[in-house]
């Protein structure tokens, strides 16, 4: 491949990407390749393509970034093997690949020194890392949120950035909190099932048949649900707080 042409898909990860995967992206999958943004957070519905995004981010960085380190964080080993598969299935894609230096089934290195580790998401086995130069938490609603606070200073010294995806699961977690209170620190991207162009409206119309509307919010339509049980709603407890109170001196 010419310089030009090697140049272009290092500064157009979105182009590269539809290279090594031979398809093309979604519209929201390019935007998120081509983003610059330190802190995104995807909040997508089951099988829309949030973790190939992920596996294609770090594997561009990967290649065009010397001695960069990429971590990829799942609630448990199996969704941490499922992430990583994702990233060395694209790696064997690659028409000229850089050679590995180490390889194992949650590791690979590459002979320009940059690494991506995947690690199942528990906060007393992560510590230790340092110089991320990107974080991905996958399924990041179903993480603790003492990993999240453990694994943040991995970016203090890089300015690495930082990648939450997931479905939601209810209104807790630090996942649901940065997308509602997060401020404008983050990206947000919302995909439902019927932006997903793979998604039939059909297979749709029977999962919502068979889960129920509550499970069908959560995982197709992308929304924070109540608990089922819950007896007040989180608007209506924080319409007990008055925004204003009023003070008295004496």
């Amino acid at each position: 491949m010419g310089t030009a042409a090697d140049l272009a898909l290092a500064l157009d990860a979105a182009l590269w990407a539809e290279r090594v995967t031979g398809f093309e992206l979604d519209d929201w999958q390019a935007e998120v390749m081509r983003s610059d943004a330190d802190r995104v957070l995807l909040n997508c519905s089951r099988q829309s393509g949030k973790s190939t995004v992920a596996a294609l981010l770090a594997l561009h960085r990967a290649v065009y970034q010397p001695e960069m380190l990429a971590l990829l964080l799942s609630p448990s080993l199996r969704q941490s093997s499922e992430l990583f598969r994702k990233v060395a299935g694209y790696y064997q894609r690659l028409a000229d690949p850089i050679p590995t230096e180490a390889e194992s089934v949650l590791r690979i290195e590459l002979q320009n020194g940059s690494r991506i580790v995947s690690l199942p998401g528990k906060e007393q086995t992560i510590r230790g890392f340092s110089g991320v130069d990107l974080l991905v938490i996958d399924e990041a609603a179903r993480c603790p949120d003492d990993l999240y606070r453990a694994c943040r200073p991995f970016l203090a010294v890089s300015g690495g950035r930082l990648i939450c995806l997931s479905t939601p699961f209810g209104r807790r977690g630090f996942f649901w909190r940065e997308w509602q209170e997060g401020g404008d620190d983050w990206l947000r991207v919302k995909i439902t099932a019927e932006e997903c162009p793979r998604i039939t409206a059909g297979f749709l119309a029977e999962e919502k048949q068979h889960l129920g509307a509550w499970w069908f919010a959560q995982e197709y339509e992308s929304r924070f649900m109540e608990a089922e049980t819950a007896v007040f709603t989180f608007e209506m407890i924080r319409g007990m707080y008055a925004e204003e109170v009023e003070t008295w001196e004496f």
